[in-house]
């Protein structure tokens, strides 16, 4: 399959769309239905009939955005209109609650004319905290931003626009730090006189840019004051220079940025050569940069570069801003975002990279420019740190300048909540593909016929994530490949067991001496290792893999049993186990022993908790431990409480490095204020609980599935620990998209193995 039909079943599969409303309230009693509805609702109502403002209180409004769009200047696609532009919207939505914990709506409008639209969406007030204007066409946008943040007492901000400038203005700040270099003396160049041009340079003269030091070029050339051929009304003649300049050389020499939001490619390097030395250059179009930045490298090495681009250094990036943004603006009320918001979250952000990279963040991206310099002006979007700076240095800027409705007290209470609010799950899976791409290596899958497993190795090949094996009878490989548009398998390894004796013949010579004693004869061996799933362990074995994923066509005991036959489990551990990581809209859990342990004794648990611990710290965590039972200290004594109390005693003085208790309820554990009203004395008292031991495989099994069935969990897993080498056993039946994160564990597990 291809990109586009990817994209288009992503979208219509299952519901289709990507956003959906969910009740924040209990909605179970007959008490609930009247405390949502009649008659209790009336009380909420008649508290913002007299004061409209507890709005914010009573309802969702104070957490909720629009994302508004006419659908005049989409992406790339250009005036597509508003229906084509609900993909879009709904994305925005996404990131704003991906990145935020901002609820979002997105509100395609059909208009006749700039008034229509704007009553349209002045008349939304009451129902909203914000509004995100997007992909409206230049001029328009400008008229139309102005007038809604006359007319409306909430913020209003063209992402397009302002968001761009605030990440632009970030990195502008940066490079003149590292290029000793002030504000107030730089000699800027603007290709570009669109709705972004015009805000980032209008940002730039606010954070102290002169503007006689601009010269802004379109696609007609220079804008001078003294052209007879210009409009006067034209919104860019504001940055209309008064100086001698006709051409864009004329332009470019000495000058200290070039700041590009045109078409690709219109920069040569030889007219990068004439700017002043150490130049600073945003060549931010898309797909194709306005200069190609190794060829700006080779062209002049002491360049600081910046581009739209994730594959190069320095992604001018909105995400960086928006979602946080208005993050600190909703939180405290804000009735617009002020030049003040914006400077005070342009700053936040430029400060951000000038910090120490924790360890965590340096993972992610594998440590690849990640210290402050030519090549990091700004943080990477998947840095977690960022909606505890950004949010708040924007909540004190709207305090600030009294445009704030409320105050917040309590800082360090403040950014606690923001953490909460949008839970580390998402960052963690997303994390783990990145740390992947940064060193991607040999994986093998034995299923190598079945199409989701075929779609899983396409996907991991082309986004660089690992190099695919596929075991299978090589031409009805080549078939599936052909017939499903898979080009990013076309330099794919592609093996047959069957056809395969000298392997085969090795792999079995390996299994017989590890198994002769137990059994097993050399036919034997030669039988098994012809199998996909044995001959798939021996490359792994061999050296000749990284790691093994299988398991969507298979029991799962069908897979762990030739690893452990061919493999075998690490050293320092006599067993191997199985967790889920479970993604909830409360954070990530890490639910063990899930797949593996039928009934564990003490020996066992020691063995899965170890294991467990270990493979939670990998993904940046630290553990929480709760061993589960259907007791409470004591509570209700019983054959398994008692064990799982034993568990516990002998897990604390194993581990005196960990934070764990138990036995305890899972509700218990789960709550943070029952948990401290009702055993103040528990170490789990003031953590957030994010690891749990089941008491057995049954017990684990089934809360992970129906957690996810029924609470909307996202589950990834099962993550086979204690293996001597990398090997992941799938869910049966599992999708592409889940083969593919597992896949990024088994990579991440070959690193740390490497």
């Amino acid at each position: 399959m291809s990109l586009r039909d990817d994209a288009l079943e992503y979208h219509r599969t299952g519901r289709p769309g990507k956003i959906e409303i969910a009740a924040t309230k209990p909605l179970t009693t007959q008490y609930d239905l009247s405390l949502a509805y009649s008659p209790g609702v009336a009380e909420p109502c008649r508290e913002i009939a007299a004061d409209p403002d507890e709005s914010f209180r009573y309802t969702a409004r104070g957490n909720m955005v629009a994302v508004v769009s006419d659908g005049s200047a989409v992406l790339g696609l250009g005036a597509i209109g508003p229906e084509a532009a609900k993909p879009v919207m709904e994305g925005k939505a996404v990131l704003f609650k991906r990145f935020a914990g901002v609820d979002s709506v997105d509100l395609e409008l059909k208009r006749e004319s700039i008034d229509q639209f704007v009553d349209a969406v002045a008349a939304l007030e009451p129902s909203f905290g914000g509004i995100n204007l997007e992909d409206i066409r230049a001029p328009e946008c400008f008229e139309i931003e102005r007038r809604l943040k006359e007319r409306m007492r909430i913020p209003v901000m063209h992402d397009d626009q302002h968001g761009t400038a605030i990440i632009t203005g970030a990195g502008l700040i940066n490079a003149c730090e590292i290029t000793d270099r002030t504000l107030e003396s730089v000699r800027v160049v603007v290709i570009g006189a669109g709705a972004a041009a015009l805000a980032c340079t209008r940002f730039f003269v606010t954070l102290g840019v002169v503007p006689e030091n601009v010269v802004m070029f379109d696609k007609d050339g220079v804008l001078r004051a003294d052209d007879p051929a210009r409009d006067p009304g034209q919104p860019a003649m504001e940055f209309a220079t008064h100086r001698d300049v006709a051409t864009f050389a004329d332009a470019l020499a000495d000058a200290d940025v070039l700041l590009g939001l045109s078409v690709g490619g219109v920069v040569t390097p030889d007219l990068l050569s004439r700017m002043a030395p150490r130049p600073i250059v945003f060549a931010m179009a898309n797909p194709e940069p306005e200069i190609d930045p190794a060829a700006a490298r080779r062209a002049r090495p002491d360049v600081i570069m910046a581009t739209g681009r994730s594959d190069f250094p320095n992604q001018v990036n909105n995400v960086l801003g928006f979602p946080y943004i208005f993050r600190g603006a909703l939180d405290v009320g804000a009735r617009e975002i002020n030049d003040e918001m914006k400077i005070a979250a342009a700053r936040a952000i430029a400060r951000l990279a000038r910090e120490p990279i924790p360890e965590a963040v340096s993972r992610v991206y594998s440590h690849a420019h990640m210290t402050f310099g030519a090549d990091y002006i700004l943080p990477k979007p998947l840095d977690p740190r960022l909606i505890t700076v950004i949010a708040p240095a924007v909540a004190r800027a709207a305090i600030d300048t009294g445009v704030a409705r409320r105050t917040i007290d309590d800082w360090p209470q403040y950014e606690a909540r923001l953490l909460e609010r949008i839970g580390m799950g998402q960052k963690l899976i997303t994390g783990t593909i990145t740390r992947a791409r940064q060193d991607p290596r040999t994986v093998v899958f034995p299923e190598g016929t079945d199409y989701e497993v075929l779609k899983a190795a396409a996907m991991a090949a082309d986004q660089g994530v690992a190099r695919p094996i596929l075991l299978g009878p090589r031409r009805r490989l080549e078939d599936l490949i052909a017939r499903h548009g898979l080009s990013s398998l076309a330099g794919a390894t592609l093996m047959d067991p069957t056809e395969d004796e000298h392997r085969v013949s090795r792999f079995a010579d390996a299994l017989f001496a590890r198994r002769q004693r137990r059994g097993l004869t050399r036919a034997e061996a030669v039988q098994l290792m012809s199998e996909p799933t044995y001959f798939a362990a021996g490359l792994v074995e061999a050296g000749e893999a990284d790691a093994m994923v299988s398991g969507r066509t298979r029991p799962y005991p069908q897979i762990v049993r030739p690893a452990l036959q061919t493999i075998g489990t690490r050293e320092d551990v006599s067993r191997v186990s199985g967790l889920y990581l479970v993604n909830t809209r409360q954070g990530p859990y890490f639910f063990a022993d899930t797949t593996v342990n039928v009934d564990p004794d003490l020996d066992a648990f020691m063995d899965i908790i170890a294991l467990t611990v270990q493979r939670v710290r990998d993904f940046d965590l630290e553990p929480v431990v709760a061993v589960l039972s259907y007791s409470n200290f004591g509570s209700a004594p019983g054959e398994q409480a008692t064990r799982m109390a034993e568990v516990t005693e002998l897990a604390k003085r194993r581990f005196p490095d960990i934070t764990i208790d138990g036995e305890i309820q899972a509700n218990v554990a789960l709550d943070p204020e029952l948990l401290e009203e009702t055993y103040p004395f528990s170490s789990l008292v003031g953590k957030r609980v994010n690891t749990l031991i089941f008491p057995n495989l049954s017990s684990g099994n089934i809360a992970y599935k129906l957690l996810a069935r029924l609470g909307g969990g996202e589950l990834m897993g099962p993550i086979l620990t204690g293996m001597r080498k990398p090997v992941h056993v799938l869910q049966m039946g599992a999708e592409a998209r889940e083969i593919l994160q597992m896949t990024a564990v088994a990579v991440l597990d070959a690193q740390r193995h490497g």
